[in-house]
């Protein structure tokens, strides 16, 4: 098993901790304060993930993982440079709390890039590259909640980021008040759609993100409340939708302040949103000057 244990400075993550709702509350912080481990096989990358003591799981290389790798409570997956990454699978958040993936290239994962799942909570995703995977990119679903997804770049791929799994009355129950979320600062480069695709959620919070050459940028289904500020839309088709798929039900959009550059149709709005920042605080860049911030900020290089 190819690991090795210490207490040297990782590489650090988006100083001094995540905007949005994964700032709330108690923050996250994942494995501040315990031993950094240094992977270089799934074996040993699958032992430090584990478990809830903290930690911090400094991947180098290439991973391959054989099954999706569970990610457990107070732990901090970080890449130990740009070509570090995860292939053959995906990382499964479940049941966890207080996690921080970054700096880390996902391609070729499946069944999900990354999926957040069944109540965890607090968890912030920084600086990834996320590609190609047989499924979602990045999914957050079943009561999860309090998350922020921040300077990623998402590219070569369908299904790029869903907020809530299903439209059932099952998922309503386990949904509804939870699956909180914010996207700020991430590129959404030739992607198809889910820009997110978000059901049930209240707010889910898209600040200053580059949307470019994609068919369908942000959509809200099932009576989801989401607000859509700052942003530079880029030859999108439909910026944003407040119907979509089989999705029997409407969602609530707002938005403000965003450029459309060269996009076919105008967004599609409805409702009211309750405000973000009734919860944390944000500060936003002029949406014209998304393009420029981001080019060569988004994702691992960043």
């Amino acid at each position: 098993m190819a690991a090795a244990f210490g207490k040297v400075a990782p590489a650090s993550v988006s100083a001094p901790g995540p905007v949005g709702w994964a700032s709330v509350g108690q923050g996250t912080t994942g494995g501040a304060g315990g031993p950094v481990v240094t992977v270089t096989d799934a074996a040993a990358f699958a032992k430090a993930a584990k478990g809830d003591k903290p930690a911090v799981v400094r991947v180098e290389g290439q991973l391959r993982l054989p099954d999706s790798a569970r990610i457990g409570s107070n732990k901090t997956i970080i890449g130990a440079g740009p070509g570090a990454g995860i292939t053959g699978a995906g990382l499964n958040v479940r049941q966890s709390r207080n996690v921080i993936i970054s700096r880390l290239v996902i391609r070729g994962a499946k069944p999900d890039g990354i999926s957040v799942e069944e109540g965890s909570s607090h968890v912030w995703v920084d600086h990834c590259d996320l590609s190609e995977c047989a499924d979602g990119l990045l999914d957050i679903k079943r009561g999860s909640d309090l998350i922020t997804i921040s300077w990623c770049r998402f590219h070569h791929h369908h299904k790029t980021t869903l907020v809530g799994h299903s439209d059932s009355d099952e998922a309503r129950k386990s949904d509804l008040g939870k699956l909180r979320v914010t996207y700020h600062h991430n590129l959404f480069d030739g992607t198809i759609s889910r820009h997110p695709r978000v059901r049930f959620a209240e707010t889910v919070h898209v600040f200053n993100n580059h949307f470019k050459s994609v068919p369908h940028g942000v959509h809200s289904s099932m009576d989801a409340g989401v607000l859509v500020e700052g942003n530079y839309f880029e030859k999108v088709d439909y910026p944003t939708h407040t119907v979509f798929g089989k999705s029997p039900r409407p969602g609530r959009l707002v938005e403000r302040d965003n450029i459309y550059s060269d996009c076919r149709h105008k967004p599609e709005v409805a409702g009211m949103v309750k405000e973000p920042s009734l919860s944390y605080h944000y500060s936003l860049d002029k949406a014209a000057l998304i393009p420029e911030i981001l080019k060569g900020r988004a994702g691992v290089t960043g």
